[in-house]
């Protein structure tokens, strides 16, 4: 099943959507605080219409689901699962970690993905069987098999303090060969780039992970929830290098 037309349009759209998010940042962005105490702007919310829109336009009988509201119905048995842009609190503060993030998932199995780091002039793109790409270069995880050889990232520390296996983390961090932490999807990316080895999100929803999930894969990283499973639907999500995968499951699924 070939997915060109797919992700065609998801790249160029992720890059309309930018602009005009990075439109609305030069004029200020004023957030408001949703109710899971996470920031949304304008910017979100115009970005995620115009994503949707495209989407529509192009794949009428296609689901739609956006962090910010966007919801229709699948007649085709896909959906699109967009987040307009995944990190808001370093939108709205200037720093260069935000991006678009466009997934599209057939019959429950995310398939198709594109992640756009404007900022840092970086586009990843996945569909399964056929790859994982960043600006036109093949992605690949690190053959990386020893803890005490790996980088690993732990994103939002301050949301893991009712884990069970949070008083023991900074131990576990402390056996591999370094910790890095950029903030959730450019950690990913790196991941699937081969230039860190392990990934743990401890609070994040479908809409943060679809898209990172199917570029992982094609990379080669082995993809799992804090229970084990393989799945964007358990607000938590880990990903490492296939030899990783025992010391991973092994500390953190419960």
């Amino acid at each position: 099943m070939s997915l060109y037309k797919e992700l065609e349009l998801a790249r160029r759209i992720a890059f309309q959507s930018a602009e005009l998010a990075l439109r609305h940042q030069s004029l200020g962005v004023i957030p408001e605080t949703k109710p899971d105490d996470s920031p949304v702007t304008i910017a979100d919310r115009e970005c995620e219409r115009l994503i949707a829109h495209a989407l529509e336009e192009n794949f009428p009988g296609d689901g739609i689901l956006g962090e910010e509201g966007a919801q229709k119905e699948s007649r085709s048995g896909r959906r699109w699962i967009i987040d307009p842009i995944d990190g808001t609190r370093d939108f709205v503060r200037g720093d260069p970690l935000w991006c678009v993030l466009i997934g599209l998932e057939d019959r429950g199995e995310t398939v198709a993905g594109v992640v756009h780091l404007p900022m840092l002039n970086q586009t990843a793109w996945a569909a399964r069987g056929a790859g994982a790409y960043r600006n036109e270069k093949r992605l690949r995880v690190s053959s990386i098999s020893e803890v005490s050889h790996a980088v690993i990232s732990v994103n939002a520390l301050t949301r893991v303090g009712g884990q069970p296996f949070a008083p023991n983390l900074i131990d576990f961090i402390g056996r591999f060969w370094s910790y890095r932490c950029l903030g959730g999807t450019p950690d990913a990316i790196m991941l699937a780039a081969g230039e860190s080895d392990a990934w743990v999100e401890p609070s994040l929803h479908e809409w943060d992970l679809a898209a990172v999930q199917v570029i992982l894969e094609e990379a080669g990283a082995k993809f799992f929830s804090f229970r084990g499973e393989r799945t964007i639907y358990h607000t938590n999500a880990i990903a490492c290098t296939p030899a990783l995968e025992s010391a991973l499951r092994a500390f953190f699924v419960a």
